[in-house]
């Protein structure tokens, strides 16, 4: 396999390219958007035209926001917050008594999120540079998580879905939206870097992101949607997108 520190390079290298010159995809050519776009991504005209022009180039495989039941006065993690769609998405949802806090490792990404909140308006939204396997929030004081097509983007998902749980505070849950395989990922596609950060080659199998997230600790866990992508396909593997939600245990407090 390719080593960590390469994966994240070549992942920040494709994501600061796309955020400077604002182009409107997340994964670009024979990524995840380039198909997913067909189905307009689960989300509403509305939803869109209501936030600024220049965060919805971060359209990832799915809509988080549209089955994560958010609150008046929650506090949201957006993991991979791109250009912010889906945290101004959730702002609207929460309210000016609820926070969201996106996180992205890209520095050219978080600047323009932040030029997007301030177009907008948004004063309940913050981002932070940082990695989403080892994510700069505290402990126990998140109430939801929602991520679009990024958790594929990271070397180990284990440490991921273990960051997840530990900021999220008894009994709350994550919305997220990713690209997951069906067979075994051949070996050459798996070295590609270019079709690594085009969210194909870091794909975990579908049964195993499952078991990872039910390992990190989460219970009633269930996919609310699922769409097969045709690009990629061969008899032995394919590739979809997953929208997954989950719970960690109301009763479960840090030792």
């Amino acid at each position: 396999m390719t080593d960590r520190q390469t994966i994240i390079d070549n992942v920040k290298s494709r994501y600061g390219q796309i955020a400077r010159a604002s182009t409107p995809s997340c994964c670009g050519g024979g990524g995840c958007a380039t198909e997913a776009s067909d189905i307009s991504l689960g989300y509403k005209p509305e939803e869109l035209g209501a936030i600024p022009k220049g965060a919805s180039m971060s359209l990832g495989c799915g809509n988080p926001t549209s089955v994560a039941d958010l609150k008046p006065g929650e506090v949201v993690l957006d993991l991979g917050s791109g250009g912010g769609v889906d945290c101004f998405l959730a702002a609207k949802k929460v309210g000016d008594r609820g926070f969201v806090i996106g996180v992205d490792m890209t520095e050219e990404m978080i600047d323009l999120a932040r030029h997007n909140a301030k177009t907008g308006g948004y004063s309940n939204v913050s981002f932070r540079l940082g990695e989403i396997e080892e994510l700069p929030v505290d402990t126990g004081t998140i109430d939801a998580i929602i991520s679009n097509c990024v958790i594929n983007l990271a070397p180990d998902k284990t440490r991921v879905f273990k960051e997840m749980f530990r900021v999220l505070r008894p009994g709350g849950r994550f919305s997220v939206s990713d690209v997951v395989a069906k067979g075994a990922i051949p070996l050459n596609v798996r070295k590609n870097m270019e079709q690594w950060a085009g969210c194909i080659s870091g794909a975990l199998d579908k049964n195993d992101y499952l078991q990872k997230v039910a390992d990190a600790g989460f219970e009633r866990i269930e996919i609310r949607s699922e769409v097969d992508y045709d690009f990629q396909r061969t008899d032995d593997f394919s590739l979809a997108s997953v929208t997954v939600v989950g719970y960690k245990p109301l009763n479960h407090h840090p030792r």
